[in-house]
């Protein structure tokens, strides 16, 4: 049985994954990072590397780009929730992207509302991260592309397969005979995929990091969840932890636990040992593992917190 230490990936020694999706040699997309740090994740690479292979009812991944690189549209069956823990994005959906966009700056979190397509694009100064909470223990089966993305990957080399498996002309790599290409959606099954309206989407699906500062200035802010800023039930919680949020008593989780820190540095300690938690780092906590919080260092600390409910993973839940 692994041990809590053995449990925290630090975010220097996350290991990335530049053929994971099928627009890896699309212009504009070729130069992206996937990571896979809890759980399968969404890749269509066996290249990828996973972290920690725990089934904890949801996965957490992290997507590293450079300035002007993009994600392309797809969708999702289940929960996916960013945060931006270095740089400045654009995230946009839509059929074509252009239903609707807004800027997402770090610490800010976006729990995107299931079956629409949408992408992101890093449009700051530098190397960008945003990390990933993606819902289910299979994430829903993976990612579904817009015919768009499908038909240009084809062009430069990449064909996926209806197995989820990319194939790479480029290494001499073909489909295999018992296997057909993936298919593209029809136009009836687009016609039913939403153009949600950007006051809709930024309105009931963002939360901005300077609010969370302040609503969590003396107990943690519940982000995500039935009760929570952005109202939904994704198969987890999220929660928002600042230095004033945590106190000296060690607390017990009842469901597997992610500690995910933004900002600062943050003493993490449990029966027989401790460490440092800093900005990018992830830790999990398995139900009944008792540990203490404290930020270990004067100024600015924040720290998302991902709980695993008893809810079914699946489509946004509208209360």
């Amino acid at each position: 049985m692994s041990t809590i230490d053995q449990r925290i990936v630090r975010y220097g020694e996350l290991k990335p994954c530049k053929t994971a999706f099928i627009d890896a040699h699309t212009p504009g997309s070729d130069q992206k990072e996937n990571f896979t740090i809890i759980g399968g994740g969404v890749s269509e690479s066996p290249d990828q590397h996973v972290h920690i292979t725990d089934k904890i009812g949801f996965n957490i991944g992290a997507a590293g780009q450079p300035p002007k690189c993009r994600n392309s549209l797809h969708t999702h069956t289940t929960a996916e929730v960013f945060f931006v823990l270095k740089g400045r994005w654009r995230f946009f959906w839509g059929r074509y992207g252009t239903a609707g966009e807004f800027v997402a700056e770090e610490g800010d979190i976006f729990n995107i509302p299931t079956g629409i397509f949408r992408g992101f694009e890093n449009i700051g100064t530098d190397y960008g991260m945003i990390m990933a909470v993606l819902g289910g223990d299979d994430a829903g089966g993976g990612v579904t592309w817009a015919p768009q993305v499908i038909e240009e990957a084809q062009a430069h080399g990449l064909i996926l397969g209806e197995n989820g498996v990319l194939y790479d002309s480029k290494k001499g790599q073909t489909l295999p005979h018992n296997v057909s290409p993936m298919p593209l959606l029809t136009e009836d099954v687009l016609s039913t995929i939403p153009e949600t309206p950007v006051e809709h989407v930024v309105r009931d699906y963002v939360a901005r990091y300077w609010d969370l500062m302040a609503l969590a200035a003396t107990k943690p802010a519940k982000v995500i969840g039935e009760n929570a800023l952005l109202r939904d039930k994704p198969g987890f919680e999220v929660e928002f932890l600042t230095r004033g949020s945590v106190g000296p008593d060690m607390v017990t989780p009842e469901k597997p636990t992610v500690l995910m820190p933004v900002r600062g540095h943050w003493r993490l300690s449990w029966q027989g040992g401790e460490t440092i938690l800093n900005p990018g780092d992830t830790a999990l906590m398995k139900p009944g593992e008792a540990h203490g919080l404290e930020v270990s260092m004067t100024g600015e600390a924040s720290m998302y917190r991902v709980i695993a409910t008893d809810d079914p993973a699946g489509p946004t839940w509208v209360g």
